[in-house]
């Protein structure tokens, strides 16, 4: 750990020393993305409905701040109302279909996806019963997703449905 601080410590000092940063102007400081829009919203993780202001920039989530003024949250967020903008940006998110194949992750197509998923699910619950299977919610889905996820195991038969942490 110390070895990191140093390390960053040096960094810092060669960058301040060697003007390769340099201090934002008045303009950028004000607004960096010109011609953005400030959009008033709600956090999406749960039916609290704290506020969040989105700033968009040509179609794109580019910052967010927590809602002053809102008055369920009073200018406060949780940690996952202050990472949404991640869950919406993050690189590393499955956009996508994939299936491991031979060793190799390969890209499917939506209605393949779905079919190879129904196919097995129903075989499953023909073979064994509906209660061969459980459905996992998690942390990182909205309460609206939590509630679609309920549904759909009591559609399939099963009351077996668990949360993440509680695992």
């Amino acid at each position: 750990m110390a070895s990191l601080a140093t390390a960053v410590t040096a960094t810092s000092a060669v960058a301040s020393s060697t003007k390769v940063l340099r201090s934002a102007t008045k303009e950028e400081i004000k607004n960096p993305f010109p011609g953005s829009k400030l959009i008033k919203t709600i956090c999406t993780h749960c039916s609290v409905g704290c506020g969040v202001i989105a700033e968009v920039h040509n179609g794109v989530w580019v910052r967010q701040e927590v809602a002053q003024d809102h008055p369920i949250s009073h200018g406060g967020h949780c940690c996952k109302g202050a990472d949404m903008i991640d869950k919406v940006r993050g690189t590393n998110r499955l956009k996508y279909p994939i299936e491991k194949a031979n060793g190799k992750w390969n890209r499917l197509n939506w209605d393949d996806a779905m079919s190879k998923v129904s196919n097995k699910l129903s075989e499953l619950r023909e073979k064994f019963g509906p209660d061969a299977v459980q459905f996992i919610g998690s942390a990182k889905v909205s309460n609206e997703q939590a509630f679609y996820i309920r549904k759909f195991a009591a559609m399939f038969g099963t009351n077996n449905i668990d949360h993440q942490a509680r695992i």
